[in-house]
């Protein structure tokens, strides 16, 4: 029997799917979408060497990973008929982290982010039928809560359908969780809500730039259009996932919902510039609130000089805008108190991933496949 995990080849995905081999014994049912067996590999192998050498990576391969080359959103996952059989049959649990998060396109965040779960609810409901799933976790967001402002948010009170969605990825994501609900109300399910994931607190060295190049663009301005005692709930993702490893090993988790996020815990715009300004032995940036209006005009101007860094940056910056100025925190104490467990402080490590991301140019040195 296997865990079948959906996004391996993700960021948080990879990240889940090396804490289990490394600290588990579990085989996993991996899916991954690739033109043939060796390019779903070479695939895997990107998303894994941040977490291993290829030799360990090898040797998971032969003894413990079966890769299923398919497509989320096709039906049975595009796989041959034996083939679903077979995961069926050999799925004891299933953490579902594949989503879309192209905030900007409806079209995707539909396909991926309902359709494709669709897909992996109907596995699951037949490997359930046929032998009983142990678990189904599954990998929302808290931007279901909607548009907030000024809050501290829990779980049970996050979903309140008479709010507006910031975008079709925080719409998406809590239909899904809506139609799990309705769906396994006899199977054990887990749902984890991350807040902004922004790198990993024991080493620089991150596979996701997106939001990383949103930060840098901020970094670089000697004046902010925000409040500077607003808070912003930015996680680690090595908290995140060994809290999703943890829970989801567990055999009754206290609870079904969980904000896996910084809490109250979470920093203020001055905490981190500070930290920042700090490092890099400058002056930190004036706080202008009423900027607000005239910034974002700028960034949407910005956005438009497509083939430019300073564009794309803006066009980042542009889709998580919302997401930066309305000082909502997510209650955390669920997942602190059960795990033992908190995220670090995002100032302990910000400036070694911007570092980072800088000198790399926002790309991570891949290795090939080794030749022999």
């Amino acid at each position: 029997m296997a865990i079948f995990i959906t996004g391996s080849t993700g960021y948080l995905g990879a990240h889940v799917a090396a804490n289990l081999l490394m600290g588990c014994g579990d085989s996993l049912s991996l899916l991954v979408r690739a033109k043939d067996e060796h390019d779903a590999e070479v695939r895997l192998w990107q998303a894994l060497q941040l977490h291993m050498d290829f030799a360990r990576f090898s040797g998971f391969l032969k003894s413990r990973i079966q890769i299923f080359r398919g497509d989320l959103t096709a039906p049975r996952f595009g796989l041959a008929d034996d083939d679903y059989r077979r995961l069926v049959k050999t799925t004891d649990s299933i953490i579902h982290c594949a989503a879309s998060l192209n905030r900007k396109s409806e079209k995707s965040c539909l396909n991926v982010n309902l359709r494709g779960t669709l897909e992996v609810i109907n596995c699951a409901l037949r490997a359930h039928g046929d032998h009983g799933l142990r678990r189904f976790s599954h990998v929302s967001t808290v931007a279901v809560a909607g548009q907030r402002a000024n809050e501290t948010v829990t779980e049970d009170e996050a979903i309140d359908w008479n709010r507006s969605d910031y975008d079709p990825y925080a719409r998406t994501k809590k239909f899904s969780e809506h139609i799990l609900h309705e769906l396994f109300a006899d199977v054990s399910h887990v749902i984890f809500r991350p807040s902004i994931i922004l790198g990993d607190s024991r080493y620089a060295e991150t596979t996701q730039f997106d939001m990383v190049r949103a930060f840098v663009f901020l970094a670089g301005l000697p004046v902010l259009p925000f409040r500077p005692d607003d808070r912003l709930d930015i996680v680690n993702v090595d908290f995140v996932a060994d809290s999703i490893v943890t829970l989801h090993q567990k055999d009754k988790p206290n609870h079904n919902i969980y904000h896996l996020s910084s809490g109250t815990a979470s920093q203020t715009y001055r905490q981190l510039t500070d930290v920042l300004s700090r490092a890099q032995r400058k002056l930190p940036p004036i706080f202008v609130p009423g900027l607000e209006a005239p910034f974002t005009w700028m960034v949407e101007r910005l956005a438009n000089r497509r083939g430019t860094p300073i564009g794309y940056g803006a066009s980042l910056l542009k889709v998580f805008l919302p997401y930066l100025t309305y000082n909502t925190v997510f209650d955390n104490s669920r997942v602190v108190s059960e795990t033992g467990r908190s995220p670090v402080p995002f100032s302990e490590y910000c400036y070694p991933l911007l570092k980072f991301s800088k000198e790399s140019r926002f790309k991570y040195p891949y290795k090939g496949w080794p030749s022999s």
